[in-house]
């Protein structure tokens, strides 16, 4: 159907400069996606990834350009 557009959320504040970074578990192999601080090694407003239409989905909704 898709006649609704989904307005894209504006990046928070604190992830302005952040780079988006998928990381996956060693043991499991789980994949989440989020900002990624270089300083804090920590991963901001992660979700969980199951397929590459799911990161493509998180750069959408924030507006980001997905280049893959």
């Amino acid at each position: 159907m898709g006649l609704i557009k989904k307005k894209a959320l504006p990046i928070p504040e604190d992830c302005k400069g952040l780079e988006i970074k998928v990381q996956s578990s060693t043991c499991t192999g789980e994949r989440v996606i989020g900002f990624y601080d270089r300083k804090t090694h920590e991963l901001k407003y992660s979700e969980l990834v199951q397929s590459d239409d799911d990161i493509r989905n998180y750069y959408k909704k924030y507006g980001i350009r997905y280049d893959q």
